[in-house]
């Protein structure tokens, strides 16, 4: 009853009693990868789909997060796989130019040595040592998730193909006006001692100092506020607005800068706010960005106060002192005379900070290269807005928006050794080559390569099209290009996805380096907290794989996977998920025990039971909407839909109604045994994408079938039967009210009850010993006496409680919990009613007593029901 025409041979192998996915997980693994499933054809006909892996840094190690988005794109994968699409996951590493740099320079540290001991060729080639030694531990750990990825088109960023793709769009940028060299303010990070791009601050409120400065003497002077007095020795104006009358006496004025021996204008600029503050801001432009433009419109030098390190280079007292001790050394010095108007302490401000080692960043006017990213980034975003690319929760498509409609020029150079070096050669006489991948190299004396590295976010921005072959064109790139799906967190919306845009319609032609953009949250703990290696709450996805299963993991983090929203995870959810797993199997093994097959043909409907038709109607629901939610990314409800229906329709009902049938024997066995053989065989190929290893471990068995990863995806036949669901929709009433009468009379799950079924007229007339077997109802005898009836879905229910409890101590029981209600809801009630209480308590408060009130008010009705159902005693 569903579209599953897959032929398959007879089961072989017996399932063993218990699942232990440390014996079956990795061998399971390998032999997928030897037998080549994951390995894409670009000479197939069928039709493409293909996700490149966002490169994981060469030093990293999984995560949380790592595993949540491998997860996801291997689900994907693996279900378009099974679809019969041509699909290529492709894996690689990026070279992570400063964070790899500094692990190699660690490791010189320990031997008393720098980079510079070394010189510039020695360094690069002990950081290929150390790549080859310890990088891509990350790539492994992801064989053991069980990541579908074509190892035989793993890339690197550093490697010969990408090195080429890097220099080829270079030169044509460069030669397009698009890349250019300029001296402008720029992020430095004095520990890295390298240029950083604005995304690769991080801001936070840091706890500094606000000090008001006098600048100039009597009416000649104004005040100055500053968090950064160091930077005034750098200081060449102060700015106010054109309007402040307060000012406009000492505008074109000179004053004399405190400190120095110098003198300083004053400048009208409308950039000045003269609201706030003074109304006058000190203008240091070789160390604000703010500044910096300020200077270009006056035409102000530029004086640079500060080396590299962030010491102080200016002559005089405060020479090479590093920028902080400055900062007190100098205000100490303005004190002295008599130039602090007032000091704030603490003054919370935001400060930026380089994302990788925390320092903070300093302002520093230097000559770099620079992407112009005005075309660039328009062309990016109309490719989302005319639909060319899809990005998806589309509410987040307004991030993306004030990006790339707001964007400043990427500084591209970094002062570091480890990286694609920039292709330009200066001559000795101020000539300037850019080397394309085709290029000889400039001969002769004086010729010098551009000493600085490419941003690293430079080569990845051409990963979706590099990977693929470009600049060639190789089959690869026919085939693959443009890429499906990219999926990632939303958090590196800017770092990477807009520049893969740019990047991608530039060198291909306007074509899109992927169709849609998957957009995840970040994995958070189980109390929303994020994750992070300074917390204790960082938890290593390998340490729960070992102890749960890498199925458990993955079923995880996928039911919590809604677009766009934080994934709060924690050891309870995988112990459950875990639990999820071993029911799999154990309820898969006992179906197989007891008659599971899909040998032969599917019986015709009129051949099967309600209960049959029932499961294969859900069957078939079920598959239409895991489909629709793969479709829309909704990942969390296709795991819940799969979940309630394995652990809940199959295991929890259709398994447990049919035991009967299985246990008699005869035709309806083999008719339930083959349908318990389909539901089985679809719901394992439902369930491979999100758990492959205990599912192929199971399906194999069950069916006798190569492997889940090359079988058919199932489809939706469209078979529907209602008023099969609509029977045992009766059949689940009645067993969950029995149930819950018997929890509240106290009575075991298997202790046996005489009951007497009134189902005479009714559909569920055909399940009584259904029902009997599953709530343990035995026949009446004749000493048989109703004590308690319930009428439910048009029958009714006795049961001979008479002998199965005390009832005296139940009532006793009941009455004191009915007592206890009774006060509960006294005490509610006497709140509500007092009005000098209402007047001055808050909602929340009086929200909290109606809530008490209600809650009594069931618990009354609830146990006075259970009063009367008791026999008298």
């Amino acid at each position: 009853m569903t579209e599953n025409t897959q032929q398959q041979t007879a089961p072989t192998t017996e399932l063993p009693t218990q699942y232990t996915p440390a014996e079956v997980e990795g061998p399971l693994y390998e032999r997928w990868v030897e037998r080549g499933y994951f390995t894409a054809d670009a000479t197939s006909d069928k039709p493409p789909y293909t996700i490149v892996i966002p490169p994981p840094n060469v030093t990293g190690a999984l995560h949380l997060g790592h595993a949540f988005q491998v997860t996801l794109m291997d689900a994907l994968t693996r279900r378009k796989r099974m679809q019969g699409f041509e699909t290529l996951w492709l894996p690689g590493m990026d070279h992570a130019g400063i964070a790899t740099q500094n692990k190699v320079e660690q490791q010189l540290a320990e031997e008393g040595k720098s980079r510079h001991d070394l010189g510039r060729e020695a360094f690069v080639e002990r950081v290929w040592q150390w790549k080859d030694e310890y990088g891509g531990r990350i790539l492994g750990q992801l064989r053991r998730l069980g990541a579908g990825l074509d190892w035989s088109r793993e890339r690197f960023t550093m490697d010969e193909g990408l090195s080429k793709a890097v220099q080829k769009i270079f030169k044509d940028l460069y030669e397009d006006g698009l890349i250019y060299r300029a001296e402008r303010i720029i992020n430095w990070c004095p520990r890295c001692l390298t240029a950083i791009s604005d995304i690769e601050v991080e801001y936070q409120e840091d706890a500094g100092e606000l000090v008001s400065i006098r600048y100039g003497e009597g009416e000649d002077s104004l005040v100055v506020a500053t968090t950064r007095a160091e930077t005034m020795l750098g200081d060449t104006a102060v700015a106010v607005h054109p309007e402040d009358e307060r000012y406009k006496h000492l505008v074109g004025k000179q004053i004399k800068l405190p400190l120095t021996d110098r003198t300083i204008p004053v400048v009208a600029d409308e950039h000045v706010d003269p609201e706030f503050g003074t109304g006058a801001v000190k203008v240091t432009p070789a160390h604000d960005p703010n500044d910096f433009e300020i200077g270009r419109r006056h035409d102000l030098p530029s004086l640079t106060v500060m080396d590299e390190h962030g010491v102080i280079t200016v002559h005089g007292p405060f020479l090479g002192l590093d920028r902080f001790e400055a900062r007190s050394a100098i205000v100490g010095a303005l004190k002295e005379q008599g130039r602090i108007v007032a000091e704030k302490r603490p003054y919370m401000h935001s400060v930026g900070h380089c994302s990788r080692c925390k320092t903070t960043v300093e302002p520093r006017l230097s000559m770099q290269w620079w992407v112009k990213v005005g075309p660039l980034a328009q062309a990016a975003g109309d490719a989302v807005r005319d639909g060319s690319v899809d990005i998806h929760p589309k509410e987040l498509s307004k991030r993306y928006f004030d990006w790339v409609d707001n964007m400043h020029d990427w500084c591209i150079s970094r002062q570091l050794w480890w990286g694609h070096r920039i292709p330009i050669w200066y001559g000795p006489n101020g000539e300037v080559v850019c080397v394309g991948p085709d290029d000889e190299v400039p001969a002769g004396e004086g010729w010098t390569q551009d000493p600085d590295v490419l941003d690293t976010w430079f080569s990845s921005g051409l990963w979706p099209f590099s990977t693929l072959g470009w600049p060639e064109k190789t089959p690869d790139l026919a085939k693959f290009y443009s890429t499906e799906v990219l999926l990632t967190g939303h958090d590196i919306i800017f770092f990477w996805v807009a520049r893969m845009m740019m990047f991608g319609l530039y060198s291909m032609d306007g074509q899109v380096p992927f169709k849609t953009v998957a957009l995840t949250g970040l994995v958070r703990d189980e109390f929303g907290k994020k994750m992070s290696k300074s917390n204790p709450n960082a938890v290593d996805p390998i340490t729960w794989m070992d102890a749960y299963g890498s199925d458990a993991v993955r079923f995880t983090l996928a039911k919590g996977a809604t677009p766009g929203a934080d994934v709060p995870i924690g050891e309870d959810w995988v112990q459950a998920s875990r639990n999820f797993a071993n029911k799999i199997w154990n309820a898969t093994r006992f179906a197989m025990m007891n008659g599971a097959t899909i040998e032969g043909p599917l019986p015709d409907a009129s051949e099967m039971s309600a209960t049959d038709r029932w499961i294969l109607s859900r069957l078939n629901e079920t598959v239409a909407q895991v489909d629709a939610y793969y479709d829309d990314f909704q990942f969390a409800k296709l795991s819940e839909s799969l979940y309630h229906f394995a652990w809940d329709e199959v295991f929890a009902w259709y398994v447990e109604l049919s035991k009967t049938t299985f246990f008699a024997g005869g035709e309806g066995a083999k008719v339930s045994g083959r349908v318990l053989g389909e539901v089985l065989d679809v719901m394992l190929r439902l369930l491979h994408p999100i758990v492959p290893f205990v599912t192929d471990t199971l399906w194999t068995t069950l069916t006798g079938g190569e492997s889940l990863v090359v079988a058919e995806w199932p489809k939706d036949s469209g078979f529907r039967d209602e008023a099969a669901e609509k029977e045992i929709e009766l059949v689940q009433r009645v067993v969950t009210e029995v149930r819950r009468f018997r929890k509240e009379q106290g009575l075991q799950d298997a202790q046996k009850v005489p009951a007497r079924l009134d189902l005479s007229g009714t559909a569920l007339a055909a399940h009584e010993a259904a029902i009997r077997q599953i709530l343990r109802l035995q026949p009446e005898g004749e000493a048989f006496e109703a004590t308690a009836s319930l009428p439910v879905a048009g029958c009714t229910v006795s049961l001979d409680l008479s002998g199965t409890i005390d009832v005296a101590a139940e009532r006793k029981r009941l009455a004191k919990d009915l007592a206890a209600a009774e006060k509960e809801k006294a005490q509610a009630e006497a709140k509500l009613g007092n009005e000098a209480f209402l007047a001055k308590a808050p909602d929340n408060v009086v929200d909290k007593i109606k809530g008490r009130l209600a809650k009594a008010d069931e618990d009354i009705a609830r146990i006075q029901a259970q009063l009367e159902k008791l026999p008298q005693a």
